[in-house]
C-alpha cells in the first residue's frame, strides 16, 4: 500500500501539472516551443554524428579494423599503395591477422560501374574490385551463394565473377533466389554472380551504397589492417612505417613520405573526414541554444512562481511538506521538456532530412547515401536531454518552493514588491541568454565571413556557367577524330540565345587537377631536393573568358595555334615562383622526356581546382587544339540561368555527332556549393541558431520586464503622482533593460572569443576578422533588447496611478 500511495501522489502532481499547464496555454505554448528548437536541432546534428562518425561498421569485431594512409608533406593525407606494397605488406608484417584492399571502378571519377543486367539499359552503380580475403576478413557471411574467395584473386587475371548486395538482389531480381549463375556485365564484361553479402553490408563507406563487388587485379589499392590480438594501434603504425619506407623507390618523393594510421571501425569515409569537425562544432552551437532555450524557461518560470505564491504559500499551511512542494515543481518542469521532446523529435527528422539532402549534394564523383535514422542511440541521447534540459531549469522554481514560507508569503502576496536577491537572480538569467545568444550571432558573423572569403579567393567567377560532360567512350571516334565535331560544337554552342562565350577543357575549376609532370623552366635553377613537377590543363580558346580569370599578361590562345611553335599560359604562382618580379612572356618550359618545348605566352591569375581549401601550386595551361588533347568537358557562360539552355545543348549534341553522349550537366555555381558543403552548412545553420537564439533572448527580456512592470506597478503609480512623466518611466524601463544587456554582453564577449579560438583549432583556415563579427552580433542583441523593451515600457508609460496606488 505505501507504493501504491506514492504512485498514486505522483499521478497527483503529474495530474495538477497538466492542469496548469491547461490554463496557461500561452506560456505553455512559449515554453514548449522554446524547448522544441533546442532539442530539435540537437537531435538533428547527432543523428548525423552518429551516422558519419560513431556508428559501427557491420562487420566482426569493427574496433579491430585500422586504415592505412600516407601523406605528402602537407598534403592530404591518402590510402593509396601499389599491388606490390600490399604483398609485401601481407607477407612481411607481425601486427595484422588479415590486410584486405579495394579499388574503386575506374570511370566516373572512381565511384560507379557501368553495369546492365538483363533486358535492362546500362545504369551506373556504386562498387568495388577487391581483393580475395575481402569478405574472409571482415567476418561478412553470404545471404546467397558464397563470397569472393582467394580462388577468385589471381593477380593480373581477375576471374569474371561477381558479388552483389542485398539490396541489389531485391531491387533488379526481386530476391529471386536463382540470381546464382546470373550474367551481368559490368564495364563492357560480362560476369556470374556467384553470391550476394549479408543484408546490411554496403562496403567500407558509410556514405556510400556498394551494390556490385569484382576480383581486383591489385594494381593500386586502398588498404585496410585487422589488428591482432592484443596489438596497439601504435605499435602497427611503428611497424608499418618501417615496412612502408622498405618499399619506397629512392625518388624525390620518398624522404618526405610520411606513414599514418587511422582506426576504421566506422569506415573509410570521405565524409567522416570533411564534415567530423564541422559537425562537432555545430554540436556545441546547438548546446549553446538548448542552454539560451532553458535560461528563457526557467526565468518563464520563476516569473510564474512568483505569481503562484499565494497558492504555495496556502499549500504548506494546509500541510504540504517543502518535498511535495519540490516535487511538484520537477514534475511541471519534465513535462514541459518532455512535450519539448516529442515536438523537437518531430522537428529533428524535418532537419534531417534537410541537412541530408544538403550534405548528399557533393561532388559528382562522391556520391553520398546517408542513411540517418533515430534509432535507440539517439533516442536516448534525446530522453537524455530532456531529462536534464526538464532538471536544469526546474531547480529555480524548485528551489523558490523549497524556500516559500508562508507567513511572509500571505503577507506579501498583495504587495507589488519582491527581493533584491530574486530580482538579481532573474536579471542575472536573462544576462546569460543574451551572453549566449552573443556567441551563438558571433559565430554566425565569423562562418559567414568565412564564407564569404572562400567565394572572393577562387580566382572565377562561378555564376551563369554550365558544365558539360560528354561521354565519348562508345562514340566511334578515336581522339584524333574529335577535334572537328568539338570545333564545330563551340560555334554551334554560340550561337544560342544567352550564351556568350563556349570552350572546352581536360577539367574544370573545383573538380580536381589533371595529370602533373616534371619540367624544366627556362632561367631557373632549382634548388637541392626542390620538386620540378607542374600541374597541367588543356584547355580551348575562351577558357578564361568563360570562367572569368584574368589574363594578366600576355594573350589567350587562338585555334590558328594549330600547326605553329607550342605555346603555354601559366598562373601567377608559377609566374612569381619561376620568374619573381621578371616578364616569363617568351620564356620557354621543357616537359622531361620530350624534345620541344612550350613558349609562355600569357599569365593568368591563380584559380582553386582542389578542394576550396587547398591553393593550387604551379599551374601551366596548353592549348587543346594544338595538339589534340581534346578534354570532354564543356563550359558554357550565359548571361541568363544556365539550365535554361540545357535542352538546346543536348540538341546541338545530337545534330553534330550522334553518338556522342552527354554524360552529365550541372552549373559551376553547384560545383562549387557541392565542394563547400561543410563551410555552408556552417553558415546557414550558425544564422539559424543564431536568429533562433535572439529570438528567445528576446523573449526573455519581455518576459523579464514585463513581470517585473507588473510587480512594480505601485511604484511606477507613485512616481507618476510625484511627478514622473510617461518618457520617464520609458527611460527607467529601457535603462534596466540596458543594464542586463550590458552585463550580459561583458560576459559573452569573452566567451566568444575563447569560442573563436576553439573553433579555429579544429577547422584548419578559420582565420578571419572577428572583430566585425563580435561589434555586429552586440549592435544586434542591443537592438533586438530594445525592441523587446518597448511593450513593457509603454505599458508602464499607460499606469493610472489612482488605480496602481488602490492596490497598496
Amino acid at each position: 500500500m505505501p507504493g501504491w500511495n506514492s504512485l498514486e501522489r505522483y499521478w497527483q502532481d503529474v495530474r495538477y501539472a497538466l492542469r496548469m499547464m491547461r490554463r496557461a496555454p500561452g506560456f505553455t505554448s512559449v515554453a514548449v516551443l522554446s524547448l522544441a528548437l533546442g532539442i530539435g536541432a540537437n537531435t538533428a546534428i547527432f543523428s548525423l554524428i552518429n551516422t558519419v562518425i560513431l556508428r559501427r561498421l557491420p562487420v566482426a569485431q569493427p574496433e579491430c579494423l585500422v586504415e592505412l594512409l600516407t601523406r605528402l608533406r602537407d598534403e592530404p593525407h591518402y590510402n593509396w599503395f601499389s599491388g606490390r606494397q600490399y604483398q609485401y605488406f601481407l607477407d612481411n608484417n607481425h601486427v595484422f591477422s588479415g590486410l584486405i584492399g579495394m579499388t574503386r571502378p575506374p570511370n566516373a571519377g572512381g565511384v560507379w560501374f557501368r553495369v546492365r543486367t538483363a533486358g535492362t539499359e546500362a545504369e551506373h552503380v556504386d562498387g568495388a574490385y577487391v581483393t580475395g580475403n575481402y569478405f574472409t576478413v571482415l567476418g561478412v557471411k553470404p545471404a546467397v551463394g558464397r563470397l569472393i574467395g582467394p580462388e577468385d584473386d589471381h593477380p593480373g587475371v581477375p576471374a569474371p565473377v561477381a558479388v552483389v548486395s542485398w539490396s541489389f538482389w531485391k531491387d533488379r531480381f526481386n530476391l529471386d533466389p536463382s540470381i546464382l549463375g546470373r550474367r551481368i556485365v559490368v564495364e563492357d564484361v560480362p560476369v556470374t554472380i556467384v553470391g550476394v553479402a549479408a543484408r546490411g553490408f554496403t562496403g567500407l563507406q558509410p556514405e556510400s551504397r556498394q551494390e556490385v563487388w569484382l576480383p581486383s587485379d591489385r594494381s593500386s589499392l586502398m588498404l585496410v589492417g585487422r589488428l591482432k590480438s592484443g596489438v596497439s594501434l601504435q605499435q602497427a603504425r611503428a611497424e608499418m612505417a618501417v615496412l612502408l619506407q622498405r618499399t619506397i623507390e629512392k625518388t624525390r618523393f620518398g624522404s618526405v613520405t610520411k606513414f599514418e594510421m587511422e582506426p576504421a571501425g566506422a569506415g573509410l569515409s570521405a565524409v567522416r573526414d570533411r564534415y567530423g569537425r564541422p559537425l562537432l562544432v555545430l554540436m556545441a552551437v546547438v548546446g549553446l541554444l538548448l542552454m539560451v532555450a532553458c535560461t528563457n524557461v526557467a526565468s518563464l518560470l520563476l516569473a510564474r512562481g512568483a505569481a503562484r505564491q499565494r497558492e504555495m504559500a496556502i499549500r504548506v499551511s494546509l500541510g504540504a511538506t517543502r518535498i511535495r512542494l519540490v516535487r511538484q515543481a520537477i514534475t511541471e518542469s519534465l513535462l514541459l521538456s518532455g512535450a519539448g521532446a516529442l515536438l523537437g523529435v518531430a522537428l529533428g527528422q524535418l532537419g534531417v532530412r534537410a541537412l541530408v539532402r544538403i550534405v548528399a549534394n557533393g561532388r559528382l564523383w562522391e556520391p553520398i547515401h546517408l542513411h540517418v535514422s533515430l534509432d535507440a542511440q539517439v533516442l536516448l541521447f534525446t530522453a537524455g536531454v530532456a531529462a536534464a534540459t526538464g532538471l536544469l531549469f526546474g531547480l529555480a522554481p524548485a528551489w523558490r518552493a523549497w524556500a516559500t514560507t508562508p507567513a511572509s508569503a500571505m503577507r506579501d502576496a498583495g504587495r507589488a514588491g519582491e527581493t533584491r536577491v530574486r530580482r538579481l537572480f532573474g536579471k542575472s538569467l536573462v544576462a546569460a541568454q543574451v551572453a549566449l545568444s552573443l556567441v551563438l550571432l558571433a559565430a554566425a558573423g565569423l562562418f559567414v565571413s568565412r564564407l564569404s572569403r572562400i567565394y572572393s579567393d577562387l580566382g572565377f567567377e562561378r555564376d551563369h556557367v554550365l558544365l558539360v560532360t560528354l561521354d565519348p567512350s562508345h562514340s566511334g571516334y578515336q581522339r584524333a577524330q574529335l577535334a572537328q565535331p568539338y570545333r564545330e560544337l563551340l560555334d554551334r554552342l554560340q550561337t544560342i540565345p544567352g550564351v556568350r562565350s563556349a570552350t572546352l577543357s581536360g577539367v574544370t575549376p573545383i573538380s580536381g587537377l589533371g595529370a602533373n609532370r616534371d619540367a624544366t623552366v627556362e632561367g631557373y635553377q632549382p634548388r637541392p631536393g626542390e620538386l620540378r613537377n607542374l600541374a597541367e590543363n588543356w584547355v580551348a580558346p575562351k577558357y578564361f573568358e568563360t570562367f572569368r580569370t584574368p589574363l594578366l599578361a600576355g594573350r589567350d590562345f587562338r585555334f590558328d595555334d594549330e600547326g605553329r611553335p607550342r605555346v603555354a599560359i601559366i598562373n601567377r604562382t608559377m609566374a612569381r615562383h619561376y620568374f619573381g618580379d621578371a616578364s616569363p612572356i617568351g620564356k620557354h618550359v621543357l616537359f622531361d622526356h620530350e624534345d620541344k618545348p612550350y613558349e609562355i605566352v600569357g599569365v593568368v591569375g591563380d584559380t582553386k581546382y582542389q578542394q576550396v581549401g587547398l591553393s593550387t601550386g604551379s599551374l601551366i595551361y596548353m592549348n587543346a587544339f594544338q595538339e589534340g588533347h581534346l578534354g570532354p568537358r564543356f563550359s558554357i557562360r550565359t548571361s541568363g540561368p544556365p539550365t535554361a539552355i540545357g535542352r538546346e545543348v543536348r540538341r546541338l549534341v545530337q545534330e553534330v555527332a550522334k553518338t556522342l553522349v552527354v554524360d552529365q550537366m550541372r552549373t559551376l555555381e553547384d560545383q562549387v556549393d557541392g565542394d563547400i558543403v561543410p563551410e555552408r552548412l556552417m553558415g546557414m545553420l550558425s544564422r539559424l541558431f543564431g536568429a533562433l537564439g535572439s529570438l528567445l533572448a528576446a523573449v526573455g527580456v519581455y518576459g523579464l520586464l514585463a513581470y517585473t512592470v507588473t510587480r512594480r506597478i505601485n511604484e511606477i503609480g507613485v512616481r507618476m503622482a510625484l511627478g514622473a512623466t510617461p518618457a520617464d518611466v520609458i527611460r527607467m524601463v529601457l535603462r534596466e533593460a540596458l543594464a542586463v544587456v550590458s552585463a550580459g554582453l561583458l560576459i559573452g564577449v569573452p566567451l566568444a572569443m575563447w569560442g573563436k579560438r576553439l573553433a579555429a583549432s579544429m577547422i584548419p583556415g578559420l582565420q578571419v576578422s572577428f572583430a566585425a563579427s563580435l561589434a555586429l552580433g552586440a549592435a544586434a542583441m542591443i537592438a533586438v533588447a530594445l525592441i523587446a523593451a518597448w511593450l513593457p515600457a509603454r505599458r508602464a508609460a499607460c499606469v493610472d496611478p489612482m488605480e496602481a496606488l488602490r492596490h497598496e
